[in-house]
């Protein structure tokens, strides 16, 4: 059931990967002036575009990571642990697209708290 675990949380990294693009992709190539004449409807049909790749992935990791199909993962401990990952996947965005944006400590405190999210959602209540 590990393997099933592993591949799950990969697909969910993939998965988050394609959605900030989708999400905030266009941000830079606006600043990089390749969409700053696009119409709006134009900036959602090419995020939606990339949204699909990212649901190819984001689907079938929550359906096979589920507990209710064989997966070793409740729906909240995939939800918990998705929300971390869009984190982490974002942070890394930020720090390499949009070199301008700084972290802050704030930032580094609400990283240990949704840490500490994904711990109690994964922390076993029934003893």
């Amino acid at each position: 059931m590990w393997q099933t675990g592993l591949l799950t949380v990969g697909m969910l990294i993939i998965s988050n990967v394609f959605m900030t693009f989708a999400w905030y992709g266009h941000l830079k190539l606006q600043t990089a002036g390749i969409s700053s004449n696009w119409p709006l409807y134009g900036v959602i049909l090419f995020s939606w575009l990339i949204a699909l790749a990212e649901y190819a992935f984001q689907v079938p990791a929550n359906r096979m990571g589920f507990v209710g199909n064989g997966g070793p993962f409740t729906l909240m401990q995939l939800k918990v642990m998705q929300e971390a990952i869009t984190l982490i996947i974002f942070t890394v965005f930020t720090i390499v697209f949009f070199k301008g944006e700084q972290l802050h400590w704030n930032h580094f405190v609400a990283f240990l708290l949704l840490v500490g999210a994904v711990y109690f959602a994964f922390m076993d209540t029934s003893k």
